[in-house]
């Protein structure tokens, strides 16, 4: 690792820190779980949209998935380590068969995006079609658009009584949060991810290079299907059931919002786009004079008219803009001679 790394690992560790500790005296803790949780889902379509150049609408299908996985894991197993591994590779491994099928298929990035969105559609309307007696798996019945309620939350590996809730469960999804950060930055460093920005700016150039595109990117693909799955168990222990809900098509396009707003080709701008645009909608819901998703559309609006490449690159342009103008040397005039 280059020094350069280096010292960016120990900013994120300190930054990540500093707001892990700091937040809580903000906002609650309550709410500031679910905002980390989308905060790391966000990140998932991030890594293959914004680095990848793959634009999904499947990421609500493997958020949903994730969820659903670790809810019937749990009602089976009645303890968390063994249902949160499960969640994120049952996730990975459905994303791999699908991405293999349609990248291998050399399908276009319209037949692609039409394609994660069908899936996501087709779990939607299959889970709320799960309400009979006879749609169970081991002792944990689906219920249909009721969902699965009850089962073991996140608690101690080993100790299925020693719960993690409250602000324990904020710390854990906040440092998972962080640690997943660290991984795909250090996946971007990589050759693999130098390679998958290159197959985003020109596939064509790549694949004449000899590199397998169809491979890397059913890699990338699993990979974001992989920290959404975690997201998506990390929901189910906060919000204590999982309903058909996590796979609607309202989900599927907040998620790709979060992105837009926050900035592509970023890994911070998903982030803060998820967790603010959450955190907007947290508070529209207090009130009802005004609809959500007609702030939400109205936010798109505005952010792809005035900042196009989203918020986290219109930042960093106008503090290099600073940075620069700071820099420059201040020309001083000449005082003219009298003779």
């Amino acid at each position: 690792m280059g020094s350069s790394a280096t010292r960016e690992v120990v900013l994120i560790l300190i930054v990540s820190a500093l707001l892990i500790a700091g937040m809580p005296l903000l906002i609650g803790t309550y709410t500031l779980t679910v905002l980390v949780i989308y905060g790391m889902l966000g990140l998932s379509l991030g890594l293959i949209w914004g680095f990848g150049g793959i634009l999904c609408f499947g990421q609500a299908a493997f958020f949903g998935l994730g969820a659903y996985t670790y809810a019937i894991s749990a009602v089976n197993i009645g303890e968390s380590t063994l249902p949160m591994i499960l969640a994120v590779l049952v996730t990975a491994g459905f994303a791999a068969l699908l991405g293999a099928m349609m990248f291998y298929g050399r399908l276009g990035d319209v037949y692609l995006g039409v394609i994660t969105l069908v899936v996501t559609l087709i779990l939607f309307k299959f889970m709320n079609s799960t309400a009979g007696p006879q749609y169970v798996i081991g002792d944990a019945r689906l219920g249909g658009f009721n969902g699965i309620p009850g089962f073991q939350t996140l608690n101690v590996p080993g100790d299925p009584g020693a719960y993690i809730w409250g602000d324990s469960l904020y710390y854990v999804c906040a440092v998972a949060l962080a640690v997943v950060f660290l991984l795909v930055s250090w996946l971007l460093r990589s050759s693999f991810g130098r390679i998958a920005v290159g197959i985003r700016e020109n596939e064509t150039r790549m694949a004449l290079m000899g590199y397998d595109v169809a491979a890397r990117k059913t890699v990338l693909f699993s990979i974001g299907a992989a920290i959404a799955g975690l997201s998506g168990a990390l929901f189910a222990n906060w919000a204590e059931i999982v309903t058909p809900t996590l796979f609607s098509l309202g989900q599927s396009a907040e998620i790709i919002i979060w992105c837009i707003v926050g900035g592509l080709g970023t890994r911070l701008g998903p982030i803060l786009g998820a967790a603010g645009l959450a955190y907007l909608k947290f508070m529209l819901g207090q009130q009802s004079a005004i609809d959500n998703t007609l702030i939400m559309g109205l936010v798109l609006v505005l952010f792809v008219l005035f900042l196009p490449g989203g918020l986290v690159p219109a930042v960093a342009s106008l503090w290099a803009a600073g940075g620069r103008l700071r820099r420059r040397p201040v020309r001083r005039m000449r005082r003219p001679r009298h003779g």
